[in-house]
């Protein structure tokens, strides 16, 4: 029974009791027949700029259309000619820490404490770099 109520209406109704016009889908407005997989264009008018498909209610395409268009879209991803995800920088948010910093383990921290005031010195001058010691090494080194 609740079927044929609202027959013929073209008028959507919100909760808060407006009436929104329907969206016109693209694929009626063009009046495209068949949609190909290799048309990115037309695809691309129906994903998100994160890669991701659009809804019935954000495109106004009907269900027979949304699932051709998905079947389409997914088609292209296997192939290679749409991304199935497009990465959206954002700056801001702290930096690139590890997971241990957020529990308060630094783990680098823990490795500089635990080294002798040696040990510091032998990994900052390396062995190439350092004079000879005795003078005997020199000699030999000359002739």
């Amino acid at each position: 029974m609740a079927r044929g109520r609202n027959k013929g209406l073209k008028l959507k109704s919100n909760d808060n009791g407006r009436k929104t016009k329907k969206k016109i889908s693209p694929l009626s407005m063009d009046k495209v027949e068949y949609v190909d997989y290799k048309d990115v264009d037309l695809l691309g008018k129906f994903m998100s700029d994160r890669a991701k498909i659009r809804t019935r209610r954000v495109t106004g395409n009907d269900t027979q259309q949304q699932r051709v268009i998905a079947r389409a879209i997914k088609n292209a991803r296997e192939m290679g000619l749409l991304p199935y995800a497009s990465r959206v920088t954002t700056r801001g948010r702290g930096g690139n820490r590890n997971r241990d910093d957020r529990r308060g383990n630094d783990s680098r921290s823990e490795q500089r404490e635990s080294r002798t005031p040696a040990e510091e010195t032998a990994t900052e001058t390396p062995a190439a770099e350092a004079p000879p010691e005795t003078g005997e090494e020199t000699e030999a080194v000359e002739a």
